[in-house]
């Protein structure tokens, strides 16, 4: 939608495109500009660096030689001034030769004025960059804070003291689906909510999974259990943990910030993976040693397992994977029903009329097998479709509802190091010795795994996957592949642990 306005000498300035303000006098066109520089900074820095960092920083609007760029926290906007401004303006710059600074704020900011009335978060001192070189602006004197994701309530996080990020009322053990892919870690987060010694059972308590396969549903659940038994928790994204960490430094009260973080219970961190810099994980792995030395409990959920966490440090990595590991799986189709039938009568608690059948269900759990997100969206396409229309929800019209969900596009290349690298996890093995000329039963099955693995899923030849796995001969990667293929007929298991491994790395 475009539409315009005017400044504040009745001058018309600004359209509106997609969300985002732009200068009418933009010759570069700010929406279509900022996408490019978007694709740039994406392909100049990396995917990794660019999904923690760049991803949600958005173009606010684009006026009077300069653009106005937001991010939905302060630490975003911290760590982006200090290590990413003047490449920000570089690449923006190189796309709109008539931009003459850039300016960084924060989304959702509530401040006052004078008078004690609201002002948007726009009105915030922003750092600015421009052609004259370095920051300009009063950048660093905000002192008010932003509203958290996702929270009408203003949730304090101020220098020196640490409440952490709220726990969702929905996500409690009770509203947990079980299933054979997440029963161990479910079963290991019940204990350690309700263990009351000051000795934990597991520590730390490492949950790793995919996108939407339920680990922040168990790390709510943990807490919740854990203080109605009256113990004192604290929950952090790894975004909330970096951000108090810096802003402690800032504000020179690093001492109380840590003294708070280590006089708690239990300590839950959440998205392991994106805590980022060398002092902040030198300050995570004092703290974790600090906690597990006093005898209180830590609960930890990344993407992936301790061993594959290369951005962090070793000394943290070798830490994290000290206490028990638990993975939970990929849905299977009995727990996909499962969790939609949970979704459906929820649902029907509220809108009495809404109704899906069995039929329904079990078309859904087939059509639907990424993760428990796309689960819950298609329920909320079977409620739009039935609120709507009026009509009764089929198989055939939840196969229209739900089209865009169910993932028929071309799945993500896999690379043969890909391969390697979760073959050995899943076996307890190292890639070096994959790749090694090491004859024991425990590496020869895992190396014909992940060669048959590297046959189905890539294009490579057969001589190029041998080289890859040490210089082998093409005969020795078709013996490897003849021998899994037999034993996946004859072996269900296998058959299913090849299946589920087939699956993760397609996703």
């Amino acid at each position: 939608m475009v539409r315009g306005g005017q400044d504040n000498r009745g001058r018309v300035r600004l359209v509106e495109i997609g969300g985002a303000e732009v200068s009418s006098d933009d010759p570069q066109g700010g929406a279509e500009t900022w996408a490019r520089v978007k694709r740039r900074l994406r392909a100049e820095l990396g995917e990794d660096v660019f999904a923690s960092w760049f991803a949600r920083l958005e173009m606010d609007a684009v006026a009077d030689g300069c653009a106005r760029l937001s991010v939905p926290t302060r630490f975003l906007k911290s760590w982006i001034e200090a290590h990413y401004a003047e490449r920000v303006f570089a690449v923006y710059k190189a796309e709109a030769p008539s931009l003459e600074r850039i300016s960084i704020g924060v989304r959702g900011t509530i401040v006052r004025d004078g008078a004690g009335a609201p002002k948007r978060g726009s009105d915030l001192p922003r750092l600015v960059i421009g052609e004259a070189g370095g920051a300009t602006g009063p950048a660093r004197a905000e002192t008010k804070l932003p509203v958290p994701p996702g929270g009408g309530r203003e949730e304090r996080t101020e220098f020196g003291e640490v409440n952490g990020a709220p726990l969702d009322p929905r996500l409690t053990f009770e509203s947990f689906v079980l299933g054979r892919s997440n029963a161990l870690a479910h079963a290991a987060g019940d204990r350690v909510a309700q263990h009351q010694s000051n000795q934990p059972l597991y520590n730390p308590l490492f949950l790793h999974a995919g996108v939407g396969l339920g680990k922040t549903h168990l790390l709510h659940a943990i807490g919740h259990e854990a203080r109605r038994g009256g113990r004192r928790v604290i929950y952090l994204t790894a975004d909330r943990f970096m951000y108090g960490f810096v802003a402690s430094l800032k504000a020179q009260t690093s001492l109380a910030f840590k003294e708070r973080l280590r006089g708690i219970d239990l300590l839950i961190i959440d998205d392991v993976q994106f805590i980022q810099g060398k002092s902040i994980q030198q300050e995570f792995g004092h703290t974790l040693n600090a906690l597990i030395d006093a005898g209180r409990q830590i609960v930890v959920a990344a993407d992936r397992p301790p061993s594959d966490l290369e951005s962090l440090d070793e000394r943290v990595r070798s830490r994290l994977g000290g206490g028990l590991v638990v993975e939970i799986g990929a849905l299977d189709e009995a727990l996909r029903g499962s969790i939609l039938s949970a979704r459906v009568a929820a649902m029907k608690a509220a809108h009495p009329t809404f109704d899906v059948s069995a039929a329904v269900i079990a078309y859904v759990a087939r059509a639907i097998t990424a993760n428990g997100r796309d689960l819950e969206g298609a329920v909320n396409r079977l409620l739009a479709h039935a609120t709507l229309t009026g009509s009764a929800i089929t198989v055939e019209t939840a196969e229209e509802a739900i089209r865009d969900l169910v993932r028929n596009r071309e799945p993500r290349r896999v690379k043969i190091e890909d391969i390697q690298k979760l073959v050995a996890s899943r076996y307890n093995v190292s890639r070096s010795d994959i790749l090694s000329e090491r004859r024991t039963a425990a590496v020869v099955r895992p190396r014909q795994i992940a060669m048959y693995l590297s046959k189905v899923l890539t294009l490579r030849s057969l001589p190029e996957i041998g080289r890859r796995f040490g210089g082998r001969d093409h005969t020795t990667v078709l013996h490897a592949v003849r021998k899994i293929e037999k034993a996946i007929a004859d072996d269900t298991s296998l058959s299913d642990e090849v299946e589920l491994l087939k699956r993760m790395l397609q996703e």
